[in-house]
């Protein structure tokens, strides 16, 4: 019996520990767990990505809090 090589990439739905074959690398592949999709990458390989400094995830909350807010006081 021939072995394979893989990798073990976590499903971003879930969080399960994927154990995913090489050949399967840059493909999209299915979590057999919860059926969540996510594409093939091994983290080892990949290089950071740049994070932008103006990007504030606290005010983007805000942001969709008050549209919200907005939404909730419009008459129907």
């Amino acid at each position: 019996m021939a072995e394979c090589a893989f990798f073990i990439q976590e499903c971003p739905t879930c969080g399960r520990s994927l154990h995913i074959r090489v050949e399967h690398l840059g493909k999209r592949v299915i979590c057999q767990h919860c059926r969540g999709q996510l594409l093939a990458a091994d983290a080892s390989m990949q290089r950071p990505a740049s994070v932008n400094p103006g990007f504030s995830l606290v005010a983007r909350a805000d942001e969709l809090l008050e549209s919200s807010a907005q939404r909730r006081n419009l008459p129907r």
